[in-house]
């Protein structure tokens, strides 16, 4: 008999000791305890569900916001390449005039940005138009440092659809004036794994998005977007 098996039989003879009006209780905290854990992942539907666009309807921002989605052996994993073609695709447009690409460079031989940077200025973004942020270890800290460190104010942002939800609130708390473009992906196991760990990164965001705390380094006010936006408007 395996140990799951005679958990399993413990808790079943554990419930048919209660009476009905225990078990109907028992029943009523999970379904409270359920609504409880799901009232975050709501908030964030019906709070940015009009802010997502496609690039083609997108209204015009100066910066265009991409986060960090991992790299594989020094690349961007698929995921971040998507996000990156379609930052690409903003800025051929003309929807953004500067991007800033946020994520972790926690490490000496992990460095998102840089690798991000260099994919944009392959796909025809020119250097001088991109921003790392290095600290952006999640999106609180992307969005709070976009705004404080950076001095964004408006901005399209840049996710898949099961994060940019929670990226549009959190920029938002954090005082940018974003919409988000959502990037396709096939629903598939790794789709599933980030719509399920949204769940419970919305509580986090909920936390965030009331107390408002310091990213996890703040470090000193940045002109980089500024001197990018300037480029922006040089024809050389």
């Amino acid at each position: 008999m395996t140990p799951w098996y005679r958990a399993r039989r413990r808790l079943r003879r554990l419930f048919r000791r209660r009476t009905r009006r225990e078990q109907r209780r028992l029943f009523q905290l999970g379904v409270l305890l359920c609504v409880l854990a799901l009232l975050p992942a709501t908030w964030l539907r019906l709070t940015t569900g009009d802010r997502i666009r496609t690039v083609a309807d997108v209204p015009a921002a100066p910066v265009g916001v991409v986060f960090g989605a991992g790299l594989w052996n020094g690349s961007p994993s698929p995921y971040l390449a998507h996000r990156l073609d379609t930052a690409a695709r903003l800025y051929r447009t003309g929807k953004v005039r500067a991007l800033l690409v946020t994520g972790d460079n926690s490490r000496q031989d992990y460095n998102e940005p840089d690798v991000m940077r260099a994919y944009l200025a392959a796909h025809g973004v020119p250097e001088r138009r991109v921003v790392r942020d290095y600290a952006g270890f999640d999106t609180w800290d992307s969005c709070s440092r976009a705004r404080r460190i950076f001095g964004v104010h408006r901005a399209v942002l840049v996710s898949q659809g099961f994060h940019i939800q929670r990226a549009l609130a959190l920029c938002d708390a954090a005082g940018i004036d974003a919409y988000g473009v959502a990037v396709a992906e096939p629903h598939d196991v790794t789709w599933s794994y980030g719509a399920l760990r949204e769940v419970l990164a919305a509580n986090k965001a909920a936390m965030d998005a009331t107390f408002r705390p310091d990213p996890a380094f703040m470090g000193p006010r940045e002109r980089g977007i500024q001197d990018a936006l300037a480029a922006s408007a040089d024809p050389r």
